[in-house]
């Protein structure tokens, strides 16, 4: 008996040490060190800021999902939701920001949110565990339960479930795309969260995203062993290649499942790779995808005007014929 008492305690000790263990962050990806970077050579450049627009109501801080187990103790997930004042069912845009999978936050979206919003969309940043929280494929799995859960409460954010899409930027934009080309396929959806709806996207937005991780451009470059997308898959191409390509959009990319795709540019082709591939299959099925380039040195553009601007105005052009309205 007295064995078993300390044996209980030690156990008790055990999940209070786990509770209470930090999930370690890397804030090395903000708007401010970037902009230290690009400055000199792009003057024009300002940093786009979290401002409301008149016509738009903001609903903030939304956990989403509760992971109840993990090695950091009890996780609440968190999005944040823009939507226009006006009544009415709107279309609805899922958002992720990028980092490498291993740095960033979803607010760094919410800039572009609140300009599209203002355009007539629904607009949602989602949170995501990164690379050093979890690994690959824990992320696609918390979009998809965030899917899953802003179709449950559509209502409540006069969401039009017919018509959602979802984007992303960088890192961001790779996992949109893997979102969106795995519509229905059961071994994405992972555990979490509701089903009592689907995690269907109706269209892509892939702002600097890779497609193919097996592409020349992005297979060939040379890495270090912390590379982020070599820590977010676990390992290098040579030692988990079927990983690489699983985690790739373009290999689940089929005519029958295909949505529409807006992919914007800088000019950086690494950040491309597997794109003009992708964009042949989508034409030979004859799927609607369309391509922006900014002439920029500049990978996330999107964080500054007059960049944004533009970025917003593509988008909302592209969605609004893609996701129409029913008759």
């Amino acid at each position: 008996m007295y064995k078993l008492f300390w044996v209980g305690i030690a156990f008790l000790i055990s999940l209070a040490s786990t509770a209470q263990r930090k999930i370690p962050i890397d804030s090395s990806y903000n708007v401010n060190r970037v902009y230290s970077q690009i400055s000199g050579d792009y003057p024009i450049a300002v940093p786009a800021k979290d401002s409301l627009p008149a016509n738009v109501k903001a609903t903030r801080n939304l956990v989403y999902n509760t992971l109840a187990h993990t090695p950091f103790g009890k996780r609440d997930l968190h999005l944040d939701v823009f939507q226009p004042k006006s009544e009415g069912l709107h279309p609805a845009v899922i958002m992720i920001h990028g980092g490498g999978w291993r740095s960033g936050t979803r607010f760094m979206q919410v800039p572009l949110a609140q300009q599209l919003a203002a355009k007539g969309f629904v607009t949602v940043p989602v949170e995501y565990q990164l690379s050093l929280e979890a690994k690959y494929p824990a992320a696609i799995h918390n979009i998809k339960a965030a899917i899953r859960w802003i179709k449950t409460h559509a209502a409540t954010y006069q969401i039009d479930t017919n018509r959602i899409a979802i984007s992303g930027c960088s890192a961001g934009g790779h996992l949109a795309a893997l979102t969106g080309l795995t519509n229905g396929l059961t071994q994405f959806e992972g555990g979490q969260g509701v089903f009592t709806a689907s995690s269907k996207v109706h269209a892509i937005v892939d702002i600097d995203g890779v497609v193919d991780f097996l592409a020349p451009a992005s297979l060939n470059l040379v890495r270090k062993p912390d590379s982020p997308d070599i820590e977010w898959l676990g390992g290098s191409y040579s030692q988990k290649p079927d990983t690489w390509k699983e985690a790739s959009p373009i290999f689940w990319a089929t005519k029958e499942t295909v949505v529409p795709m807006l992919f914007l540019n800088s000019g950086y082709s690494r950040f491309h790779a597997g794109q003009d591939e992708l964009i042949g299959m989508m034409k030979e099925w004859n799927k609607y995808t369309e391509v922006y380039k900014f002439d920029v040195m500049v990978h996330p553009f999107w964080l500054f005007h007059p960049w944004i601007d533009t970025t917003a105005e593509v988008m909302a052009k592209f969605l609004q014929a893609q996701l129409p309205a029913a008759l």
